[in-house]
This record gives C-alpha cells, sequence and structure tokens, in this order.
C-alpha cells in the first residue's frame, strides 16, 4: 500500500462542508493539506515563528480489520508540531482514518507506519502518532484548566470582532498568573459552523486587564477560522499589545466528528510529553 506524494489541493475539493461518500478501504488519498502559511501572513509571521508549539489531535473513531476479519478499535493522539508546512483538514483526517474500517492489517504495527507515513508526507514534517487502547483511557478523569475563571467577570460584550485594541494592560505591575475561560467559541473557516473551546493564558510580565482579555476572548464568539490558526492570533495579539516575557496560550476545542484539536503555542520550547492531553469537561 503505498503512500502518495501531497500537495495542496484547489479549495474548490476541500470535502469540509460538502455531501461525501465515506470509503471504507485504506485510502491516503483523502488527506487534504492546507498550508499553514497564508493565514500566519494576515498575522505579520512571514519568516521566523515567534513561539513553539503544537496542535494535540485526539481520533476516537480508529477502527480496522485483523486478518481474521474482526475489528479493531483504537484511540489516535497526534501531536503536529506547529512548525509543519501544513495542517490537515479536519474532515478529510476523518474521512481517511475511517477508510481502514474495512481493511485487513495483519497488527497494529502496519497501521501505525501507514498511518504516520501518510501524516509526515501530508503535514510535512514528522508527527508524534500514538495508537492506544481503550482500556488506556480508563483512568482518565475528566479535567479543566486551572488558576484564575474569568468568567464570572460582569463586563458588557459589544466588540464585534477581536482586534488587540480590546486589550490593555499595566505596564508599572509585573506579575506571573494563568486565567482562563470557558467561554469561547470561534466558527469554521468553511462552513461557519460553532466551535467551543476553553482558552488558557499563562504569562509573565505586564499586568493584563482581566475585563478587556474576556471582552477579547469574546469577541472571537463571530470570529470565522480555523482552530489553530485562533489560538495563533490570540498569541500574536497579546505578544504585541502586552509583551510579556513569558507567553503560553492553550484551546481546547470540543470534539466535532469524532475528534478534538486542541492547540498549545509559547514563547518556551515544549515537548509532547510536557503537555497535560486529559480530556476536558465538555470534550
Amino acid at each position: 500500500m503505498a503512500s502518495p506524494t501531497f500537495s495542496s489541493p484547489p479549495a474548490s475539493s476541500l470535502p469540509l462542508g460538502q455531501k461525501t461518500e465515506y470509503r471504507s478501504e485504506y485510502d491516503p488519498s483523502l488527506l487534504y493539506p492546507i498550508k499553514r502559511g497564508d493565514q500566519r501572513a494576515s498575522l505579520g509571521i512571514t519568516t521566523d515563528l515567534p513561539f513553539h508549539g503544537f496542535d494535540i489531535w485526539n481520533c476516537y473513531e480508529v477502527s480496522w480489520l485483523n486478518l481474521k476479519g474482526k475489528p479493531e478499535v483504537r484511540i489516535v493522539e497526534l501531536f503536529i508540531p506547529c512548525e509543519s508546512i501544513n495542517i490537515i483538514e479536519s474532515k478529510s483526517l476523518k474521512l481517511y482514518l475511517n477508510s481502514f474500517n474495512n481493511s485487513k492489517f495483519s497488527n497494529q504495527e502496519e497501521v501505525y507506519n501507514l498511518i504516520s507515513t501518510d501524516l509526515n508526507k501530508a503535514a510535512g514534517i514528522e508527527i508524534i502518532v500514538k495508537i492506544l487502547p481503550l482500556h488506556a483511557y480508563i483512568s482518565h478523569r475528566l479535567s479543566s484548566f486551572t488558576g484564575a475563571s474569568l468568567d464570572e467577570l460582569d463586563i458588557e460584550c459589544n466588540a464585534l470582532s477581536p482586534t488587540a485594541e480590546i486589550l490593555s494592560c499595566d505596564v508599572n505591575n509585573i506579575v506571573e498568573e494563568q486565567l482562563y475561560s470557558d467561554l469561547f467559541k470561534s466558527n469554521c473557516l468553511v462552513t461557519n459552523q460553532p466551535d467551543w473551546a476553553s482558552i488558557l493564558i499563562s504569562y509573565k510580565g505586564p499586568k493584563i486587564d482581566h475585563e478587556g482579555l474576556l471582552r477579547y476572548f469574546v469577541a472571537y464568539r463571530n470570529h470565522n477560522e480555523f482552530h489553530e490558526h485562533c489560538c495563533e492570533r490570540v498569541f500574536t495579539d497579546i505578544l504585541k499589545k502586552c509583551n510579556p516575557s513569558e507567553l503560553t496560550i492553550y484551546t481546547r476545542y470540543t470534539r466535532r466528528g469524532g475528534i478534538d484539536i486542541n492547540s498549545i503555542r509559547s514563547t518556551t520550547k515544549l515537548e509532547a510529553g510536557q503537555i497535560n492531553n486529559e480530556r476536558f469537561v465538555r470534550q
């Protein structure tokens, strides 16, 4: 089963938002890579990245047949470095993973090798693939961000789109704090369907006005952008407006199509093993 060389197909072939016929036999051509560069250019990122991080994809609809035709089911975790040339369009990944459903494989390693090879080519970088049995999740508890919640602040929200001008900080008050909100929502760039998330900001630097930060988060409510790019927009706006010496943004989106997508961007270089990937309450 050879894997193809990937390049971004024309936008008209984007599977997201279109009626799609599911293929239940292994088909790597279903993967649809989308270049990160165009969206990053709109944020003023054209050369060196101002952050480190990963996109963490948790995939719950993964199955194949053993050589006797008996189904195997697993959960797949993907850690895609933010330095990758491409993101992978989410519906195309769902279709790709479901294409394993009626294909026979001799063992899990064969499946792992195919997924790793195909996704490395699609993303343009080596990614971390974990194929886990269901019982590996039995001990996992539902998690949430820790720190100070912004959600009980009694604020008026009237911003129609997220801009850095909503943010403010006190340059005379240097603090280190961790803040989060469960009110974050954006919309899919293609389908305009709602994408719900929890968002964390951990930083050291001039104290950010909490009410302004919550207004800024709420302003994403009707903003159309992919999950990964929303995280990078938040990071870039806060970095430019408030100039923290340390900054981490972590978004945990709710599951759609059997996949949840979570992005972390940080001024600190991160290893995949350092990142808490426990399921959140709404995931």
